[in-house]
């Protein structure tokens, strides 16, 4: 399976650290946050990766290169302007295969990786699936959650819902249809939601969404007291 991680935002509420670096190469306890997914990709056994770009996105290659260092194989997909998540991946389809493969946003840290062979058997028992989701819990910033999972699938029930860790088992088909061009990922996975198209599951591990400055603080706190 090949993995993609999504590194195209601007980090506009982590300035002035992304004025000058790309918002997954910003570091927490001293090494960056796209580090972090490589070494647990490698560790899990994927061996390749797509890196979409966009803000000082030259900056990624020069600071990864091919990913051999981690016994990886990285392509790079290039975007002038950023296309945002569905788009971005719309555009890195032909790096991608015709296969699912694992997506993760390059802005969150995850203690460990889930259950990726669950999901894939999850997937591979039901063709009707496009996507399969890993929901964490609800972080002070988002305390009404975005999801609910009722009988291993992603439902907009307003009980009991998680937030959506920005991880995720996609199929390729998801996309095919979609527009070449800027397009958000949140309305494509509602209304796949609405055709229960979508499973998922609850990740119990520690994750941290490091969409601020204060919230990079207590990343780094946490990784070096742990």
């Amino acid at each position: 399976m090949k993995a993609m991680i999504l590194a195209a935002g601007r980090g506009e509420r982590l300035r002035p650290l992304t004025d000058k670096v790309p918002k997954p190469l910003v570091k927490a306890a001293g090494k960056s946050l796209i580090v972090y997914h490589l070494e647990k990709l490698a560790k899990a056994g994927i061996k390749e990766v797509v890196i979409n770009h966009a803000w000082l996105g030259h900056k990624l290659p020069e600071a990864l290169g091919d990913g051999s260092r981690w016994g990886l194989s990285i392509q790079y997909s290039a975007e002038e302007k950023a296309l945002e998540t569905a788009g971005g991946i719309k555009q890195a389809l032909a790096l991608l295969g015709d296969k699912p493969f694992l997506l993760i946003n390059g802005d969150i840290y995850i203690d460990e990786l889930p259950d990726l062979e669950q999901a894939k058997s999850v997937m591979r028992a039901n063709s009707e699936l496009d996507a399969f989701l890993w929901l964490v819990d609800n972080p002070k910033h988002n305390p009404q959650g975005d999801f609910a999972i009722i009988d291993q699938q992603v439902s907009e029930s307003e009980s009991n819902k998680f937030t959506y860790s920005g991880m995720g088992i996609y199929h390729p088909k998801m996309f095919t249809e979609l527009a070449p061009g800027k397009s958000a990922l949140g309305p494509l996975l509602r209304q796949k939601i609405s055709l229960d198209k979508i499973a998922g599951s609850y990740s119990g591990s520690y994750w941290c969404d490091v969409g601020t400055v204060e919230r990079l603080a207590q990343l780094t706190h946490y990784i070096e007291n742990h």
